[in-house]
């Protein structure tokens, strides 16, 4: 089994989009049966919150319901995911952080990824923007930039561990 944890700040907005639409581009590949997916937030703002209401509404008009309630990432994250992609810099350097092992050393660097790498269209920007204050048109933007980097990381995924569609 693949497991992915996506990870944000508050896991209201950015994370559990990411989750809905990813598990959604897995369900079509027929792959629910080797890769699954969670989301968390680095920062225990909003633990055991739905996905903000503009979030939800974004995610609806995708045909995806999200009923993820938040939760903060943990050590144990470390050991039950195989891949973990943050939102953006402060969270990959927050969740990096918190991998740093006795000895010096962090956790896998093939295990720690920052999600927008993965988008196509990115520029130089590596960062998914956090879209809570501002107004729904950058939810649907949010939308939009984790479908690209999903549909891609979804493809790296099946090279990386010859998966047969």
């Amino acid at each position: 089994m693949i497991q992915v944890l996506f990870v944000c700040l508050g896991n209201i907005c950015r994370s559990p989009i990411t989750e809905g639409i990813f598990k959604d581009l897995v369900r079509e590949k027929g792959l629910e049966a080797i890769i699954q997916c969670d989301s968390a937030g680095t920062a225990a703002y909003h633990i055991g919150s739905l996905a903000d209401k503009r979030m939800r509404k974004v995610a609806l008009a995708q045909g995806i319901i999200l009923t993820h309630c938040a939760r903060q990432f943990s050590d144990k994250d470390f050991n039950d995911y195989n891949y973990i992609l943050a939102m953006d810099q402060s969270n990959y350097e927050h969740i990096r952080k918190k991998g740093l092992r006795g000895d010096g050393s962090y956790l896998p660097e093939q295990q720690l990824y920052l999600y927008r790498m993965f988008d196509p269209k990115r520029g130089s920007s590596v960062n998914v923007p956090d879209p809570y204050y501002e107004e729904i048109a950058a939810f649907e933007e949010v939308c939009e930039i984790v479908k690209r980097s999903g549909i891609a990381f979804l493809d790296f995924i099946i090279k990386k561990h010859n998966l047969t569609i």
